[in-house]
């Protein structure tokens, strides 16, 4: 059983159907994988080299930031946003086609996005997730999976950026299609960011009112 399927050796419908659905360009390399690389902090800064035109830039930063949000509320990480010239450790980029990278994008349907694994992997590129122009997106729920919620797509390509690799659980957030919005993480994506960022143990001894691990981001 693979993405959901049962293994049946033939291109039968559920396979046709699943295909067809919209996806991320990251390749599927197994079960939920932690990739092996992983960032050696846990401050890390993202920023914007620009922003999707189909939304007001206020709503796009809003986005991300709700998308960062839901791995910083199970890690010790936190999410800083920084002007693109300060090189920041994960890099936002709206492109089209082919934008330098050498995974040139599809144009509409196919594939929605992609993000580049921490370093040492792809050089420049670590961390970085660029998302398709072509695609149009939302920052609301939307009632089908097209248009395509940003918040969704930036949840799943972050967990890339952060070391994760798809996970074969439909229902997770890191599994590799689109399906429509999804702004939670499963239990299986919670185990697997947890394994490369574990939380630390709360003390017994800090006092009401003050968690010494509260891992709001700022």
């Amino acid at each position: 059983r693979k993405q959901g399927l049962h293994i049946t050796g033939e291109l039968d419908s559920p396979t046709i159907e699943l295909i067809n659905q919209p996806r991320c360009g990251v390749a599927d390399i197994g079960e939920y994988v932690v990739d092996g690389r992983k960032w050696n902090k846990n401050d890390l800064t993202y920023g914007f080299h620009n922003y999707s035109s189909d939304i007001p830039q206020a709503d796009c930063r809003s986005a991300i930031r709700q998308a960062f949000d839901l791995w910083a509320a199970v890690t010790p990480l936190r999410f800083a946003e920084a002007p693109i010239s300060s090189n920041p450790d994960i890099k936002i980029i709206f492109a089209t086609g082919n934008h330098g990278d050498g995974w040139p994008f599809d144009g509409q349907g196919g594939t929605l996005a992609h993000a580049f694994y921490p370093p040492p992997n792809g050089g420049d590129l670590a961390g970085d997730a660029h998302f398709d122009e072509a695609e149009t997106c939302v920052i609301h729920e939307p009632a089908s999976n097209n248009p395509r919620d940003l918040v969704t797509v930036a949840a799943h390509e972050f967990g890339h950026s952060l070391g994760l690799g798809h996970s074969t659980i439909s229902d997770a957030l890191m599994f590799a299609t689109y399906f429509g919005p999804h702004r939670y993480l499963h239990a299986d994506d919670i185990a697997g960011i947890q394994s490369i960022y574990p939380r630390p143990r709360q003390s017994s001894k800090s006092s009401i009112g003050f968690n010494t691990f509260f891992n709001k981001a700022h």
